[in-house]
This record gives C-alpha cells, sequence and structure tokens, in this order.
C-alpha cells in the first residue's frame, strides 16, 4: 500500500514537473531571433496600439514638377489603430490626409490648387528589428516596413481660376517604414515616411507621361501602447527530465508488481491467528506547492488542484495551513523578489478563503523572496509551498 501511495505521488510531481517545463515562458525578450522563437498566442485586447502623427505631403505627377518644390509642401496628418500578433508582425488601419496643392494648366495658365483629402487604408506592417534580431520588449529604436491598399477621395474644391474641380476618388497602394524610439514603457516616439500612389485622374489633368499620381509624406507623432506590452516566449519541454521522472514510474511499478505477488500469497484468512489491535487511523501532515510564472502571482488553472487538495485535507483534519513564498534568485533583485514572494503567498491565502471556505485564523503567511531557494531547479523557486501542521 505503501508503494501505491510513493507510485502515485511521483506521479503527481511528474505532472508538475512537465508543467513547469512546457509552459514556463520567458516574458519580454527571446535568446534566438525572432522568426526562431515560439511565442505564445496573445489576447485580442493585448498589445494594441494607437498611433497620431502630423507632417507634409508633395504630389507628384503631370505638371506638377515645373512648380517650386517649397510651394508644393502641403500639411499632413495621420491617425492610426492596430495590434501585434506577435513581435514582428502586425495589422493596423489608418486613416491619413490633409491638404494638397496640384498645379494645373486646364484654365490655360499655371494655376495652383489647394484641395483637402483623406484616404483610410489597411496595412501589415512587418518588425525587422524584432524577427531578425532576439525580441526585446525594452528595445530602444524599430524599424518596420508596411504596405496596405486604400481608397482615397479628393473633395470638390473651387480653384484661384474661379473653375469648380468636382470630386475625385481612387483606389490607393500605400507603402513605407515607420521608425519607433521608446520613450516609456508605454510611448513611442513614431517617425514615419510613406509613398501612395493614385491613379492618373486624381486632379483631372490627362498626361500621357503620367500613370500614376505619387505622393510622399513624412509624418512625427507618438505610438501609444495599449494593453499588455510584452509577449511571453514558450521554452521547449526538457525531455532529458521527462525520461528520468518515466524511468522512475516505471521502476516504481516494479515494486509494486512484486509487492503485489507477496500479497497475492498469503493466505486469505487465519482463524488461529488473533485479531489485530484497533488503531485508529494516522493523520499525517501534508506538504503541497503552487508553482507560479516567471514575474506572476497569477495562479493558473492547472495548479488549482494543489490547492484543492490540500483545503479538503486541513478541512477534513481541522489543521492549519501554512504559505511560505519564494522567487527563483537568476531574476530581479532581491527586494523586488521579497515583494513578489509576498504576493504569491498572499494570493494563495484569498484562494483558500474566498473560494474553498479556510477561516483566515487558520492561515499563516510566511514569504522569503530569493534568500532561500527550497529547489536546486531555478524556475521551480517560483513557488509558494503550502503545509497543513497541527504542532
Amino acid at each position: 500500500m505503501r508503494t501505491k501511495v510513493l507510485l502515485l505521488a511521483v506521479l503527481f510531481l511528474a505532472s508538475l514537473s512537465l508543467s513547469a517545463q512546457q509552459y514556463e515562458p520567458q516574458v519580454g525578450f527571446s535568446t534566438e531571433n525572432g522568426s526562431k522563437t515560439n511565442f505564445m498566442k496573445n489576447k485580442a485586447s493585448d498589445n494594441m496600439f494607437i498611433t497620431l502623427a502630423g507632417g507634409a505631403n508633395i504630389l507628384i505627377g503631370d505638371h506638377n514638377n515645373d512648380l517650386g518644390f517649397g510651394d508644393r509642401i502641403a500639411p499632413h496628418g495621420a491617425i492610426s489603430i492596430g495590434k501585434w500578433y506577435n513581435p514582428y508582425m502586425a495589422f493596423r488601419l489608418q486613416i491619413n490626409g490633409g491638404m494638397m496643392k496640384n498645379y494645373s494648366f486646364l484654365s490655360g495658365n499655371g494655376v495652383v490648387q489647394d484641395f483637402t483629402w483623406i484616404n483610410p487604408h489597411a496595412d501589415i506592417m512587418w518588425d525587422v528589428t524584432n524577427f531578425w534580431a532576439p525580441y526585446n520588449e525594452a528595445k530602444i529604436f524599430r524599424f518596420i516596413p508596411f504596405v496596405g491598399l486604400g481608397y482615397a477621395n479628393r473633395f470638390e474644391m473651387t480653384d484661384d481660376a474661379n473653375r469648380r474641380m468636382p470630386r475625385a476618388e481612387s483606389l490607393s497602394a500605400n507603402f513605407g517604414a515607420q521608425m519607433l524610439f521608446r520613450l516609456s514603457r508605454t510611448v513611442d516616439l513614431a517617425l514615419e515616411g510613406q509613398y501612395t500612389l493614385f491613379d492618373q485622374d486624381w486632379n483631372l489633368e490627362y498626361d500621357p507621361r503620367t500613370r500614376y499620381h505619387r505622393v510622399p509624406q513624412l509624418m512625427l507623432g507618438l505610438n501609444f501602447n495599449l494593453g499588455r506590452k510584452e509577449f511571453e516566449v514558450l521554452e521547449p519541454m526538457d525531455y532529458a527530465l521527462l525520461n528520468d521522472l518515466n524511468s522512475q514510474i516505471n521502476a516504481l511499478r516494479a515494486q509494486n508488481d512484486d509487492l503485489n505477488a507477496e500479497l497475492s500469497r498469503r493466505p486469505e484468512s487465519c482463524p488461529e491467528c488473533p485479531p489485530p489491535p484497533v488503531i485508529p487511523p494516522a493523520r499525517e501532515n501534508i506538504q503541497n506547492v503552487v508553482y507560479f510564472r516567471l514575474n506572476k502571482a497569477v495562479i493558473d488553472a492547472n495548479q488549482e488542484i494543489n490547492i484543492a487538495t490540500t483545503a479538503e485535507y486541513a478541512k477534513k483534519h481541522n489543521l492549519p495551513i501554512k504559505l511560505v513564498g519564494y522567487a527563483d534568485r537568476k531574476t530581479g533583485n532581491p527586494t523586488y523578489n521579497k515583494g513578489l514572494s509576498e504576493r504569491r503567498a498572499r494570493a494563495v491565502a484569498k484562494r483558500l478563503t474566498e473560494k474553498y471556505g479556510i477561516p483566515t485564523n487558520s492561515i499563516s503567511i510566511d514569504w522569503r523572496g530569493d534568500e532561500v531557494q527550497p529547489y536546486n531547479v531555478n524556475e521551480w523557486n517560483r513557488v509558494v509551498i503550502m503545509n497543513t501542521d497541527d504542532k
């Protein structure tokens, strides 16, 4: 019977070990290029961003080259909203537009036309720095090319020659690059260069030399990161540990089979034997654990069974529960880890009280930070150890 209990204990610890190895994340950085790294899927509200920018544009096409460069510059602005699906691939919707200057000869004389326009478009963005280099959430500089398609509308106007210009519209091809300079965890300085193509009817002039109208744009603004900012890196499973645990389980199974074989050879009854004394069942104190992710004090669903088992045993035998929180020594600093281990211990205490009805006066809490490392494996020290103790 004792062997069976030991076997179940090893199986339980094996499941915890595999869970810790398979889902152990590194938050906010990777050691390999982003293209070679596996990232956990983020929530719909995670890694969102809004960008506000302003700058200038010039229209290229038809007779505009006959106008001085400075006379062609017009004010321009854009607002964007998007989401990063991993550290190097994003999708955004941008609305850009403003004023635009066109040099027209439709009236016989050169006339500068000022008109307003708007161009909503959808872009795919590719963060080159996080694709070719290791991902780091705190990276100071990021270079992000993009390409997209959209729709452009030039509003009706009357030019300086008192000529009415009807509204014009066109599909657009948008491409360019954005450079982000980190100011804080939430805000980046955004410098964006964009090149937009419209069809030849954009300004209602027909010049056989112009197949498309081009609008280079240069903008400077702020990028605001919303929701969760970082990504989690999935580390591969430790197969050496898995094989070692399987070997231990197989060895215990063999021992259990030998014990069952020995018990089967004993007589089922012994009339001449005196009855065994009545001994009350032994009550043993138990120890259980709750593992946490790196830099987290949130209880994962796969750790809930450990808390439930401890609570049930403590209530059945009317035992107090002692909680001790820890943090691993290889990340953070002693002061931060002390607070992190306290938050972990209090999170478990709150779960025991609110979900399982353990009285607060039956729970004692302690936290050791990284000054004590109960396990040899660094990642396992991100833990709260639960003890039922009647002493």
